[in-house]
């Protein structure tokens, strides 16, 4: 079942955050160093390499494949909804450079297509 995925999920996100908000603390800095990074590499650890083997359900292996595939995408998310916050709040000049990010990248959609085209294509 999909929500042996989300309990598994939930789990090794919250170990993350705790060890990352250590590591802040240990440095001395009031911020989470790396939370979600330990918490990926917990989830790859125990998704795969975990220390008991158990036979489990086909479902409850689909539930968990599935939040093991969308844990990158929704951390991501998260992350780049702080990164927003962040710029907004420190003004202009990191707007203006995220926008100028993603503007130039939308110019490059065509060039970049071009080269991915094979050469029957071409002619």
């Amino acid at each position: 079942m999909i929500i042996y995925g989300v309990g598994l999920l939930a789990a090794c996100m919250l170990i993350g955050v705790y060890a990352g908000d250590l590591i802040g603390a240990l440095l001395g800095i009031d911020a989470n160093i790396g939370g979600v990074g330990i918490a990926m590499l917990i989830l790859i650890l125990v998704s795969n390499y975990g220390p008991v083997k158990v036979s489990i359900k086909p479902i409850t292996a689909e539930g968990i494949t599935f939040w093991n595939a969308m844990y990158i995408p929704i951390v991501i998310a998260m992350a780049a909804k702080q990164n927003v916050f962040a710029a907004v709040s420190s003004g202009w000049l990191a707007i203006l450079a995220g926008l100028c990010a993603v503007a130039i990248s939308f110019l490059l959609i065509p060039v970049l297509a071009r080269f991915s085209q094979s050469e029957e294509e071409v002619k």
